[in-house]
């Protein structure tokens, strides 16, 4: 997949982790989904990388997902005064 086509998925799936991830978060729209950015580049390029799965498959998504919840839980506990 491409850099643009993964900042694509990026963007929806930084919208799909916020839905799922419980609580009030304090932080706007634009850093959700640069978060959801960037837990895609790590999921794709990482679960690549050690092989877990193909490019294009559906756990990619998944694993995507997943990685923006957790950055997003991160980075909710890291800001939290």
């Amino acid at each position: 997949m491409s850099i643009i086509g993964t900042l694509f998925i990026g963007l929806i799936v930084g919208l799909v982790a916020r839905f799922l991830k419980p609580g009030d978060d304090s932080m706007g729209w634009i850093l959700t989904i640069l978060l959801g950015i960037g837990g895609s580049l790590a999921a794709t390029y990482g679960g690549q990388a050690l092989g877990i799965y193909e490019a294009g498959e559906t756990a990619g998504f998944i694993g995507a997902v997943v990685g923006a919840i957790l950055l997003l839980i991160v980075v909710g506990l890291v800001r939290r005064d």
